[in-house]
């Protein structure tokens, strides 16, 4: 079967598997400028500590090669850039060129521009040598790609063999009747958060709905599996709310 003729899921949506990338594209245009402030307002500040965790658990020390994927407004390349230091190296990227901009002109105003370089490219298709990077990692953005098998295949091969992949990502509430309020908030208050702050609820919806239709912690364990990574585990945040992957290439 064509692409074209393939069918994949933008939130409860079906689409043509061709048509997804594009409209993505169109939810984070849409909300660039105002990305930062709703991730304070909607997780109550929470998404920064589990920044902090994934960059911790990914261990990378000084003189470092990380690749952060679909990185968005940056939060998690400067965090690198300060652990890599003046002799490693931080690649921030995303298939969207205004979240990039808006990434590339905070890592600016932080003081990040000597070890951090900006580039534009779909996580599919990654434009760097086999065995080139010590660390890559995803934060939010995994559930935004149309093929994550093709995606994570592409993230094994740029890694050199003994590095590791960062997946943070929103999962499924691990917790007793969390799944309840977790679903009330989600789909009664974010967008109505997004239409306040950004003027566009429908983008939010999306939001949440795409969270839903990501894979849990168990199936995302498979996934990576499957795609060129060992020795996968995880780690609960917030009751599941979100999780932390990780994965070793050998």
């Amino acid at each position: 079967m064509s692409e074209q003729d393939k069918a994949t899921h933008f939130g409860f949506e079906q689409v043509a598997w061709a048509d997804k990338a594009a409209k993505v594209a169109g939810v984070f245009h849409s909300v660039a400028n105002q990305y930062d402030i709703m991730n304070d307002v909607m997780s109550f500040g929470a998404h920064r500590l589990w920044k902090r965790f994934a960059v911790m658990l990914s261990a990378v020390r000084s003189g470092q090669r990380v690749l952060d994927v679909a990185g968005g407004t940056g939060d998690l390349s400067k965090l690198f850039s300060r652990r890599v230091g003046s002799q490693g190296l931080v690649v921030l990227s995303d298939i969207n060129g205004s979240m990039l901009a808006r990434g590339r002109d905070r890592l600016l105003d932080e003081g990040c521009a000597n070890n951090v370089m900006c580039v534009q490219f779909d996580a599919e298709n990654i434009p760097f040598p086999d065995n080139y990077f010590d660390c890559v990692s995803i934060a939010f953005g995994l559930r935004n790609v149309t093929d994550k098998a093709r995606a994570l295949q592409s993230m094994s091969r740029v890694l050199r063999p003994g590095g590791r992949l960062i997946v943070l990502e929103f999962s499924k509430p691990v917790l007793p009747l969390l799944d309840k309020f977790y679903d009330a908030y989600s789909f009664n208050v974010i967008p109505k958060l997004g239409k306040l702050i950004t003027g566009d609820a429908d983008s939010y919806q999306y939001l949440v709905e795409s969270i839903r239709m990501h894979p849990d912690q168990e199936s995302l364990k498979s996934l990576m599996l499957e795609n060129g990574f060992d020795e996968v585990d995880y780690f609960n945040l917030t009751g599941g709310v979100v999780a932390v992957h990780r994965g070793f290439k050998y």
